[in-house]
């Protein structure tokens, strides 16, 4: 049987047509969907004229890696598949370790998606209605919701980021275009745009009410912005970023970690402190830096008050079947590297996604089996690795849970989809 899977990987070509919709499919297995990328629906991509793949393939698909990525997701989607109906492999049994709780904002109906947590406990993100379109929600410690929309946004309101005060940052979508929004903890909403943005990828806040992200220009390259407390936009490209420039996550001293794209579609590291220098930085080698990647609910990389980086890099291995594995990199202060898999039981090959990292130094995220089945883990400070499954979660294709955040406490939010591809919010408390 073995070998009936290598077969099927290599003749599976085929698969590698869908790509173009797999990044913004239905999350099932006849549409495929490697991601949680990008930010807004699907449907309000087609509605808006956007590409369903948030411009992966304008930024990563041109030459070498890209294709090598999409040909290694393809191929790991495939072998899944068969596993999960060849007897000769078991599946682990659902651990669910951890007390738990499930939840759902009201008046969601096709789903609610969960994006950040702050360090008091509250949630922010969207809920998806009858028509898919979003709307915000905050989920405070206590288990009470607040739902809340731009104005405007014909499209709906997809909340990304909430700081420590509960100031909230994210994307709207009006009949023509999507905008970034800064909400205060009163419900003040202020709406703003990088100068050049089409449509933006990520946004984040600290907790001075800094917010960074990524936008895409009208060539769809992606180029980095900041917006100071006072309203002052500035955008920036790292040094040497032919094909893009992603910022991804920033502190609370205001230093921000993404990555960007060289002349060869290869993606690096970097740093950018307060005052505008860059420090570039590669995982170990052979391997490079992705902070979006197939499989994975994104993004995949997050820096600490000290300056502590994690995230995920694929890491080429010879005679792996998929070419590689998406590793975990924890980069120290020093430039340092620790490197770990979330998991090593058969069949090959466990893909793991770091998407949040505590003072403490525990960090949490998800992996996708050699069954294409989605399990959360937490790894202390010391190495311990402990992997769950929300109680509910499904084990078909891309099914199963996903951390997305982790508090000072321990406390990890995230999502999982059910057995009919449902998606709930969940917390999980040590």
């Amino acid at each position: 049987m073995k070998t009936k899977i290598l077969r099927n990987i290599f003749i599976s070509v085929s698969v590698l047509f869908a790509l173009a919709r797999l990044h913004g499919a239905d999350m099932n297995d006849g549409g495929l969907n490697f991601s949680n990328m990008p930010l807004l629906p699907p449907r309000i991509m087609q509605a808006l004229n956007l590409p369903l793949d948030g411009g992966y393939a304008n930024r990563n698909t041109a030459v070498g890696t890209g294709k090598a990525i999409e040909a290694a997701a393809a191929a790991k989607a495939a072998a899944g598949r068969e596993a999960r109906i060849d007897s000769s492999f078991d599946s682990p049994s659902p651990k669910a370790e951890g007390t738990f709780i499930s939840f759902d904002a009201p008046g969601a109906v096709t789903g609610t998606f969960p994006s950040s947590i702050n360090p008091s406990g509250a949630i922010t993100g969207y809920y998806s209605d009858e028509n898919f379109v979003g709307h915000g929600f905050v989920r405070n410690h206590n288990g009470t919701f607040i739902t809340f929309d731009v104005p405007n946004d014909v499209f709906g309101t997809y909340p990304s980021s909430i700081n420590s005060s509960g100031a909230i940052t994210g994307a709207y979508c009006d009949a023509v275009t999507c905008h970034g929004f800064l909400q205060d903890h009163n419900g003040t909403v202020v709406v703003f745009d990088a100068p050049g943005a089409l449509f933006y990828l990520t946004l984040a806040i600290n907790p001075a009410g800094t917010i960074i992200g990524t936008f895409f220009d009208v060539n769809f390259v992606t180029h980095g912005f900041i917006r100071a407390k006072d309203g002052a936009i500035t955008t920036f490209d790292v040094p040497g970023a032919v094909n893009g420039t992603e910022a991804v996550a920033i502190n609370p001293a205001g230093v921000i970690t993404g990555i960007y794209t060289d002349g060869s579609f290869v993606s690096h590291g970097f740093l950018r402190d307060r005052h505008g220098a860059f420090t570039t930085f590669d995982p170990p080698t052979p391997g490079f830096i992705n902070a979006f990647a197939p499989f994975s609910f994104g993004p995949d990389l997050s820096i600490m008050p000290n300056g502590v980086i994690t995230g995920t890099y694929f890491e080429f291995i010879p005679g792996n079947p998929f070419g590689g594995n998406y590793r975990v990199f924890v980069r120290a202060t020093d430039g340092s590297f620790t490197t770990f898999d979330a998991a090593t039981y058969p069949p090959c090959c466990i893909w793991s996604f770091p998407s949040g990292m505590n003072p403490a130094g525990t960090i949490t995220g998800s992996f996708n089996d050699g069954f294409t089945i989605n399990h959360g883990f937490v790894r202390t400070s010391d190495g311990t690795i402990t992997t769950f499954d929300v109680p509910g979660a499904g084990t078909g294709f891309n099914q199963g849970t996903a951390p997305l955040g982790i508090t000072p406490g321990g406390v990890i939010m995230g999502l999982y989809r059910d057995p009919n591809y449902g998606v709930h919010g969940f917390l999980r408390r040590p």
